[in-house]
């Protein structure tokens, strides 16, 4: 970790506290690693750099309306020092939100 990097600290057991984490690791999971085998840890991170490069340079995404991260006019991303959490369920499940 970087000097000056905000941790978000994550409820224990509660995979949905970080939704959007959440479904960057299933499509990671789906679309890369239950299809490749890999035999070391050096071969595993350049298979993930792999497909990191086609994620987002190649890989059309239908949330930017058919175009790939690279193409997409840059948005203004959230503030990551104002957020809260916001529960759920009586508290069992909590997500951030924008503060």
């Amino acid at each position: 970790m970087n000097i000056g990097e905000a941790q978000l600290k994550t409820v224990p057991y509660v995979p949905w506290s970080h939704p959007f984490i959440e479904r960057l690791i299933g499509t990671i999971r789906r679309e890369c690693l239950d299809r490749l085998l890999f035999w070391t840890a050096i071969d595993l991170e350049m298979k993930l750099f792999a497909f990191q490069d086609f994620y987002n340079k190649y890989r059309t995404h239908s949330a930017l309306g058919g175009q790939t991260p690279v193409e997409a006019p840059k948005f203004k991303r959230a503030a990551l020092k104002c957020y809260r959490w916001q529960a759920h369920c009586r508290g069992l499940y909590q997500t951030p939100t924008a503060a």
